[in-house]
């Protein structure tokens, strides 16, 4: 009966780790799902190692077959390859909808914020934001971070505050995004990818994909796309003398891998502003500061990208 129970609970913790592991190749980076499979994986080893203790008899005998040996040497071998991840295996842990293996982390320290982006061994990126004597780490500002192609598309999300009202204190973000998912949602209705749907619409252009790897992993394109790095802050209830509460303030810096650089500062290109266009419809378009701002350009004191790019990327970028 002891047996049997460590079995089961062995089988129903290996489908927890499956199902939490393929959720997590599939999806955007989580992590709780990271924390439910890490823990899963634990008390896995802990029931594996009962199990070899309740089956003390039936595993000397394994350790006298020579198929035991073989399969060790295998699993082994199949460890290092992974762990190696020759291009392959990059192709694969490419399909994920992380971009493989992606480390995605944000720090708030004394002297700002940074976040860390990961896609692939050979790219690493660090957004460092130095703040300014606005910035109250107690009453922290809302803040989001994502991408953009050269036709002002979003393609990526990095950051997003994960307060209830960060649609309203980030209108552009959230204007980039929704558009996004519109067009998303259109070409499933249409059975297309979002390239071809806005090719459709508009002419086709060299950098109007929807494909974060074709812009942060250059080496698996023919041409490396120049993108744009965007970020918006909001610090909810700063009122100065022209207005009850600032508007949000949009930074921008472009990143070309065909020219790369390693250290490149953000500029302040201004604050968003909601308007109509020709068919009616809602847009939100930045304008150049204007005397309402006081406090608000006080927020971010420098904003600072460093991507450290590997032999691999280069390479493919030439």
């Amino acid at each position: 009966m002891k047996k049997r129970l460590i079995t089961l609970f062995t089988a129903s913790t290996f489908v927890i780790l499956a199902v939490t592991g393929a959720i997590a190749f599939v999806g955007p980076f989580s992590l709780r799902v990271v924390g439910v499979h890490a823990l899963a994986g634990f008390l896995f080893v802990a029931l594996v190692a009962l199990h070899v203790a309740a089956s003390r008899r039936a595993m000397a005998g394994h350790l006298r077959s020579r198929v035991l040996w073989i399969s060790l040497a295998v699993t082994a071998l199949l460890t290092v390859l992974l762990w190696w991840q020759p291009g392959p295996v990059r192709t694969v842990l490419g399909w994920s909808g992380n971009l493989g293996p992606a480390l995605d982390r944000f720090e708030i320290g004394e002297r700002g914020m940074v976040y860390r982006y990961t896609p692939d061994p050979s790219y690493k990126m660090v957004l460092e934001i130095r703040t300014g004597r606005s910035y109250d780490p107690r009453n922290p500002p809302r803040l989001a971070i994502w991408l953009e192609n050269q036709s002002h598309y979003h393609i990526k999300t990095l950051l997003e505050p994960e307060t209830e009202d960060r649609e309203a204190m980030l209108p552009y973000w959230a204007f980039k995004v929704r558009g996004w998912r519109e067009a998303l949602e259109e070409a499933r209705k249409r059975n297309a990818s979002l390239d071809e749907l806005v090719d459709a619409v508009s002419s086709p252009t060299e950098n109007s994909s929807f494909d974060p790897a074709d812009y942060i992993l250059p080496r698996k394109s023919a041409s490396p796309m120049p993108y744009r790095l965007m970020v918006e802050i909001n610090q909810p209830g700063d009122p100065s003398e022209k207005v009850e509460d600032q508007p949000s303030l949009v930074y921008q810096v472009e990143i070309d891998n065909f020219d790369p650089k390693t250290f490149q500062i953000l500029e302040r290109v201004g604050y968003p502003a909601k308007e109509e266009n020709r068919e009616g419809k809602t847009e939100w378009s930045v304008y150049y500061i204007d005397e309402r701002f006081d406090s608000a350009l006080d927020l971010i004191e420098s904003a600072l990208l460093t991507i450290e790019r590997g032999e691999a990327e280069r390479e493919g970028a030439r």
